[in-house]
C-alpha cells in the first residue's frame, strides 16, 4: 500500500494552494493521511477529490473539522499498526515518549511544528513528520512524505516539494 502523508496545509491562506508536485503525489497514492491543520471542510472535500483520505483535526481547524475529525486514528495498513495524532509533544525525549505511549503501534504519524522529522527507535519503532507543503515556517523547503506499507512493515520517505 502506498501513502501519500502531509500535515499543516492551513488552508485557504491567501493565494497559497498545494504545489501541483503535491498533488501528483497524493493522486497516486492508495491512501492519503492528514495530520491535522487543513483548517476547513472545503479543503478536507479537495483532498477527497485526489482520493481515499483519512486525517485527525489539529489545532488550527475550525469547529465543522473538529466536529468529523478525531483527534486520533488507530489504523492497520499491510498488518503495520499506524497511528495518527496532530501534536506529538516537545521535541526532547519525544521518540521514547511515543513509544510508551503508543506500545501497539509499528509508527506513529504527527504534525504541528511544520518541521519534518523521521526517526527511529532501537525495536523499530518510528515517528515522522512530513512537514508543510504549504507552510514550511523554519523548514528550509516545501515538503510531505511517502510512506510504503508491507508484510507487517511501514518504510517512510520525506519528499521536498521545491
Amino acid at each position: 500500500m502506498d501513502i501519500a502523508v502531509v500535515s499543516d496545509t492551513h488552508l485557504p491562506r491567501g493565494s497559497r494552494v498545494l504545489p501541483e508536485a503535491c498533488v501528483e503525489r497524493l493522486r497516486a497514492a492508495d491512501l492519503i493521511v492528514h495530520a491535522g491543520d487543513l483548517m476547513t471542510i472545503p479543503v478536507l472535500e479537495e483532498l477527497r477529490g485526489y482520493g481515499e483520505v483519512v486525517a485527525v483535526h489539529g489545532n488550527a481547524d475550525d469547529g465543522a473539522v473538529r466536529s468529523v475529525l478525531p483527534a486520533r486514528l488507530d489504523l492497520e495498513l499491510e498488518g503495520a499498526r499506524l497511528v495518527v495524532v496532530h501534536n506529538g509533544g516537545p521535541a526532547a525525549g519525544r521518540l521514547e515518549r511515543m513509544r510508551v505511549r503508543f506500545p501497539d503501534a509499528r509508527a506513529v504519524v504527527f504534525g504541528h511544528s511544520h518541521i519534518p522529522l523521521h526517526e527511529t527507535a532501537a525495536d523499530g519503532f518510528q515517528i515522522f513528520n512530513p512537514g508543510s507543503p504549504t507552510d514550511r515556517r523554519r523548514a528550509p523547503t516545501h515538503t510531505m512524505g511517502l510512506a510504503r506499507a508491507r508484510e507487517g512493515e511501514i518504510a517512510f520517505e520525506l519528499v521536498h516539494l521545491d
